[in-house]
């Protein structure tokens, strides 16, 4: 190992959830919920029960409605057999001694008609599409025209939100994180690529922000704030969105997030599952404007997280894809192993393969 692991291995806080180690497994789309329900099953219980080294798991971003949803097969977080199935999954990894949240979505525009309920237009801050696909039951489609929500919607939105943190409660979460990243409904509104509105949500950045913000403000509500973390992307083109003033949204964001005392902010820096260059924008002052922790996210080597924790400039690190093909990424990085490589032709859809058969450094001994 040409790196001391140290700083990534302490045992730290996010809010009030207490780490064994600085490593945090990023939210992982991988499109094997319950077909015809979108409930977890035991098949998705063991894949996380397999990773709860991890100093806490984000698990897969999770729809809050049905109108939330924007690909099949992924988990919902709306109804008793959704609450049930994600029991199996907080089940698990607590008996393994872990700490898991779950990711709370909404896509918005990036969806596609046969989602949506009855067959509708996904819903934007405006009607601008999206320029993407998305992957449905034929296969990968463009993703369909968009409607503008009306504000009367968007206290319904804010409900949805708040209800879907409640029954995460019920499933038995350690928290909950806010999708607020990667073009998704929330990221719609705060970036004036998606959100050309005229009413209280668009235009200045105070107003743009306002759906987030009393989003925030409603899970917080039902988790109380040191339980509640939110993802953002500030510079990624994910899913066609843009803003032509990151750095000033998400410094204004930042600052307005440590109010609400959040658990934490998790950030993509750079391009989402792409480079890591991010042109001028400035993490460490986005760092210094919230109040708590700082989650890094995006290209991280072990070398790089590490170094990024002990500077100060990160309070842990996120891994998504080392974890998918690395269920032991922790114990990995403590001992300098090799890292195993994902297979990219599993990572959306399928059976355990791809899923549950990464080996680890040392398999398990047969009882």
């Amino acid at each position: 190992m040409s790196y001391d692991p140290t700083p990534l291995l302490t045992s730290g806080r996010l809010g009030e959830i207490a780490i064994a180690n600085r490593i945090v497994m990023a939210p992982l789309t991988r499109n094997r919920a319950t077909p015809g329900t979108d409930a977890p099953r035991p098949m998705n219980a063991e894949y996380y029960r397999q990773r709860a080294s991890a100093g806490l798991i984000v698990t897969e971003a999770s729809q809050i409605s049905q109108q939330g949803q924007g690909y099949i097969h992924t988990p919902g977080i709306y109804t008793p057999a959704q609450v049930e199935g994600w029991r199996l999954v907080t089940d698990a990894v607590h008996g393994a001694g872990g700490k898991i949240v779950i990711q709370l979505w909404h896509v918005g525009r990036v969806s596609h008609v046969s989602l949506q309920p009855g067959g509708a237009a996904p819903v934007a801050p405006s009607a601008i599409p999206a320029g993407t696909k998305t992957f449905i039951e034929t296969g990968f489609a463009e993703v369909s025209m968009p409607r503008a929500l009306g504000e009367d919607e968007l206290p319904g939105i804010v409900a949805d939100f708040a209800q879907a943190a409640g029954l995460a409660r019920e499933a038995g979460f350690d928290g909950v994180e806010i999708h607020g990243a990667n073009g998704y409904l929330l990221d719609q509104f705060m970036k004036d690529g998606a959100n050309q509105r005229t009413d209280r949500y668009g235009g200045s950045i105070e107003n743009r922000l306002r759906l987030t913000l009393e989003v925030v403000e409603a899970v917080s509500n039902v988790w109380g704030a040191g339980r509640v973390g939110i993802r953002l992307s500030p510079v990624t083109p994910a899913n066609g969105i843009s803003e032509s003033d990151p750095q000033a949204v998400f410094t204004t964001l930042a600052e307005r997030l440590s109010r609400h005392g959040l658990a934490f902010i998790h950030v993509i820096e750079g391009a989402t599952g792409g480079t890591r260059d991010h042109g001028s924008f400035d993490y460490l002052a986005l760092k210094q404007a919230f109040s708590g922790p700082y989650i890094g996210n995006n290209g991280y080597t072990g070398e790089l997280a590490a170094e990024a924790v002990r500077s100060g400039r990160a309070d842990a690190v996120a891994f998504g894809r080392p974890f998918i093909a690395n269920p032991d990424l922790v114990d990995r990085i403590r001992v300098g192993g090799p890292w195993n490589a994902a297979d990219s032709k599993t990572f959306y859809g399928g059976d355990e393969r791809g899923y549950l058969d990464y080996p680890t450094l040392q398999p398990a001994q047969a009882a």
